[in-house]
C-alpha cells in the first residue's frame, strides 16, 4: 500500500469537523480535563448524555500526572476507592487503614480511556473565553477559542456552542465562575454573590468541602473538583484525589436529575 499525503490530511480534517459538528448543542458542556471533569463526563456518558470535555491543553488529567511534587502516586480515601474500582484503576492499601494508593498515569490514562469509550468527548487545545447567556439570565452555551490563539495574543474572534448545563471543572482558577463574576458582579449564588477564593491547605477540610461545594453557582454553570473550593471559599487538600472523583459522581447524579 502506497501512502498519500493528500488523503491523511482529508481523513483529519474530514473526521476532525464531522466531530466537531456533531457536538455544537449539548447537554453538558464540562470546561476543564482533570480528574473531576473526567468523572463527570464518563458518568453522564454514561447515563446516556451528550457530553463534552473542552481541554485548553493538549493533555487531560489536570494535577493528577504529577501526583505530590512529581513522585507519580495519588492518594485516595476509602469513601472514593468504588469509583477507582469501577473505572478499572489499581488502587493499593496503604499500611494505614482507609488510605490507598494508586499509580498517577494508570489512573489519568484508564480514567481518560474509559471517559471516551462511555461516549463523552474531549476536544482537547481548546480554551473557553466567555459563556452565552440569553435575556432570561441563565447560561445558555460557550464561547470557545483555540488556546493557540489566546497564546498568541491574536484577534481572532470565537466560536459558540450550546449547552444546557455548564461544569466548570478548572481547578483553581475557577476560570468560568470568574468569567461570570466578572460580567455580572454579585450574582453568584455564594455568600457575597462573588468569587469567595481558595484557602490554606487542609486535607480534611478541602477533602470534604470539594464535594459539598460541588453545585450550582449559577443559573446552569456547576462547579466542580478544585473549582468548587475556590468558589465557595473552601481549602486546597494536595495530592489527595478522592473528594475529586466523588466531585464528579455528584455533579453528574445532580445534573442527570434536572436534564
Amino acid at each position: 500500500m502506497k501512502l498519500d499525503e493528500l488523503i491523511i490530511t482529508k481523513a483529519i480534517v474530514d473526521r476532525y469537523f464531522r466531530k466537531l459538528t456533531e457536538h455544537l448543542d449539548l447537554d453538558v458542556a464540562v470546561v476543564g480535563g482533570g480528574p473531576s471533569g473526567l468523572v463527570a463526563a464518563y458518568k453522564l456518558a454514561k447515563a446516556g448524555k451528550k457530553v463534552v470535555i473542552y481541554e485548553r491543553r493538549l493533555s487531560v488529567g489536570g494535577g493528577m500526572w504529577g501526583g505530590g511534587m512529581l513522585f507519580n502516586e495519588i492518594v485516595i480515601q476509602e469513601e472514593a476507592k468504588q469509583i477507582l474500582d469501577e473505572l478499572e484503576v489499581r488502587a493499593f492499601p496503604y499500611e494505614v487503614e482507609g488510605y490507598y494508593t494508586a499509580d498517577s498515569v494508570e489512573a489519568v490514562s484508564t480514567i481518560t480511556s474509559k471517559t471516551v469509550k462511555a461516549g463523552a468527548v474531549i476536544f482537547n487545545g481548546i480554551s473557553v473565553e466567555d459563556v452565552v447567556v440569553h435575556d432570561e439570565g441563565r447560561i445558555q452555551g460557550l464561547v470557545v477559542n483555540w488556546t493557540a490563539i489566546e497564546m498568541s495574543g491574536l484577534h481572532v474572534d470565537p466560536l459558540s456552542v450550546r449547552c444546557k448545563y455548564v461544569i466548570d471543572a478548572t481547578g483553581h482558577d475557577a476560570e468560568v465562575v470568574k468569567v461570570v463574576a466578572r460580567k455580572m458582579p454579585g450574582k453568584l449564588l455564594t455568600a457575597t454573590g462573588n468569587v469567595e477564593g481558595e484557602k490554606f491547605m487542609s486535607a480534611d477540610k478541602a477533602e470534604k468541602l470539594t464535594i459539598e461545594n460541588t453545585r450550582e453557582v449559577f443559573p446552569g454553570l456547576y462547579v466542580a473538583g478544585m473549582a468548587a473550593n475556590a468558589t465557595f471559599g473552601g481549602p486546597r487538600m494536595g495530592p489527595i484525589f478522592g473528594g475529586m472523583l466523588l466531585s464528579g459522581v455528584k455533579v453528574a447524579r445532580d445534573i442527570v436529575e434536572r436534564l
